[in-house]
């Protein structure tokens, strides 16, 4: 599809929506406030998990903590707090999206998102949305998207909340957030800092891990006003500054050092009536970093990246028809030690359709064609269906075609031994899902099964001339199975809690008939959760399968299995004050385990927390 085309089409779209913009109807202001209301109609028919805040405040420190435990997701750190990459349903980490208020933030430079840089408390709410979501999201999102979304509550009042912790290895942490709700006006800051040594040990050796210590801060701000009683307007802004040792390994020690600094911001203008929502966003995303192979010398590498960004969103709703039109502009460049100066731009025109055929029948249909200045780009498409056969028994089916386009580094790498390469394709992936879900009294199972098919997978190789390059050289295949169960009771003062996930997973290079790197067969997590009146114990698992680190298959590392417990003690309210003080244990018994080769994890550790709501 051209240009011309793209662009005629989305007139006709908006064109067609004002026509029908006047009719009557009833539209809820939550929806006008929500950043990815995506996310509420058109993700019907795919397995989508909220990790609530109660869960956030029991799990780490970091976005990586708290999916490690709260999702399927495997998660490889070059020693803890280190770099960190997701695997989701047998993926790699450059096809897992993370998506900022209804923008995708994967790195323009490695095509991925380091999860230990993002912190979880400082945002409203963390969403899993599993399986194809490039329609919706962009490049990146074949098998999964992490959704982090910001929200704004009126006529709220003043609320604050001080969080702070000490535990092994002299690891602090201090946040602070707080939010003025008034009539038109909303408000939320929150600032959150991390700092540890980090120098635990390597179980089973005289080793530390010397070298690992880092620094963070994380600040994030959104302002949101009432201008009428037909328009709002938003703003985000988020900053990450990171400081640390990169670890060594078992067999090397090391002395390397990494900075990294993210901007992101946005303008959300909203209007509305009764039937139709229309936003407009504009926005800046900044990534740098720099590397220092030596941390007490000056030398350094660096790379950074400027985004700018505009979106238009319409959605309007026809009685039980939801039709959404959504285009979005990019302009990217970037610049570093082996980039030569990049540049890319990019239109892309969107087209979501939802019907609710009746009260037990919905299904939809989306797409998407991007227009890119340097590469050719793959029409996509997602299909949904959701269908209540019963009272308490829901199946769900998707199918899309997904896609990942190549980085500045794949495009235009410099280097003494590797080079870019401009003809590299976007990768493809087709995929379908179908799920069931089945909820008696306090009991809920869900079963997924998919299949996912990638084609022209971006891999580094060395060329006829020996030259490291990015070439499309893989056909790859992932299938396998998801099986959830949730049971909750509560009796008198007492509440118990219990939520389990088996993951299956096959990810098979099809020409060796391989299972991929770092890629479980086996994940099973569960976490059981009980409180007796102010008091709360609660307890994480996790059983990961051997991975292979090889291509060949020919070495592994074995699996293992973490538990973590915890006590939290809710103290009677003190003037209004509320206050919260826990306990934790990581690494309850002591197991000595890698998610990385030759990059030992921590051993057993403590850690002591205070929270204060006024």
């Amino acid at each position: 599809m051209e240009k011309k085309q793209l662009f005629l089409f989305f007139i006709g779209l908006m064109a067609f929506a004002q026509v029908f913009g006047q009719r009557d109807g009833v539209i809820v202001l939550d929806e006008v406030i929500l950043s990815d209301a995506k996310l509420l109609h058109f993700s019907k028919g795919t397995k989508v998990r909220v990790v609530n805040d109660s869960v956030q405040e029991k799990s780490g420190s970091s976005l990586t903590d708290l999916l490690r435990y709260n999702s399927n997701i495997y998660f490889k750190e070059n020693g803890y707090g280190m770099v960190s990459s997701a695997s989701f349903r047998g993926t790699n980490a450059q096809q897992t999206a993370v998506v900022w208020n209804g923008i995708n933030i994967n790195s323009q430079l490695t095509g991925q998102t380091d999860f230990n840089t993002l912190i979880p408390g400082n945002y409203g709410d963390v969403v899993v949305r599993s399986g194809g979501g490039s329609v919706q999201y962009g490049s990146g999102a074949v098998g999964g998207a992490i959704l982090l979304n910001d929200s704004f509550r009126f006529n709220d009042g003043w609320k604050n909340s001080l969080q702070s912790s000490y535990g092994s290895f002299n690891t602090s942490k201090l946040a602070f957030n707080t939010s003025l709700g008034k009539e038109k006006t909303s408000l939320q800051i929150g600032i959150n800092h991390i700092a540890s040594d980090n120098d635990y040990k390597y179980l089973g050796t005289d080793l530390r891990n010397e070298n690992g210590a880092y620094d963070q801060l994380n600040i994030n701000a959104n302002v949101g006003f009432i201008l009428s009683d037909q328009q709002i307007l938003k703003v985000y802004h988020n900053t990450f500054n990171g400081d640390r040792d990169f670890s060594g390994t078992l067999t090397a020690p090391a002395d390397e050092n990494y900075k990294d600094l993210n901007h992101r911001s946005i303008i959300e203008l909203s209007s509305f009536n009764e039937r139709k929502i229309a936003r407009l966003k504009v926005g800046h995303l900044y990534e740098r970093y720099r590397y220092f192979p030596n941390n007490q010398r000056e030398e350094f590498s660096f790379g950074q990246a400027n985004t700018l960004l505009a979106n238009y969103d319409y959605k309007y709703q026809l009685n039980k028809i939801t039709l959404n039109g959504i285009i979005d502009f990019s302009s990217i460049w970037a610049k570093g030690t082996s980039i030569e100066n990049a540049q890319r731009s990019f239109v892309s025109g969107t087209f979501l359709f939802s019907h609710e055929l009746s009260d037990k029948l919905n299904y939809g249909v989306n797409l998407r064609q991007e227009v890119v200045s340097d590469y050719q780009n793959p029409f996509l498409f997602s299909l949904n269906s959701s269908y209540k056969v019963a009272k308490n028994y829901i199946i769900n089916i998707n199918g899309s075609k997904n896609h990942r386009v190549p980085t500045f580094n794949d495009l235009y790498w410099s280097g003494a031994g590797a080079s870019g390469n401009l003809e590299v394709l976007p990768e493809t992936s087709w995929q379908v899902e179908i799920g069931q879900t089945i909820e008696v009294k306090n009991i809920a199972l869900s079963l997924n099964a998919y299949s996912i098919t990638t084609d022209n997978l971006i891999q580094w190789r060395p060329n006829t001339q020996g030259v490291w390059m990015a070439m499309n050289v893989q056909y790859v295949s992932q299938y396998g199975m998801e099986l959830g169960f949730d049971w909750k009771r509560k009796w008198g003062n007492q509440e118990l809690v219990w939520e389990s996930e088996y993951a299956y997973t096959k990810s098979i290079d099809n020409t060796t008939k391989n299972q991929l790197l770092y890629v479980p067969e086996h994940m099973l997590r569960s976490n059981l959760a009980y409180q007796y009146k102010k008091l709360v114990a609660f307890y994480q698992f996790l059983y990961t399968g051997s991975v292979y680190t090889t291509t060949d298959n020919s070495d592994s590392l074995s699996s293992y299995t973490v538990g973590n417990i915890g006590l939290d003690y809710h103290w009677p309210n003190i003037s209004g004050i509320k206050f919260i003080l826990g306990l934790k244990v990581n690494n309850l018994f002591n197991k000595n385990y890698q998610n990385v080769a030759y990059r030992p994890m921590p051993n057993r550790n403590f850690q002591i927390q205070l929270i204060t709501k006024f």
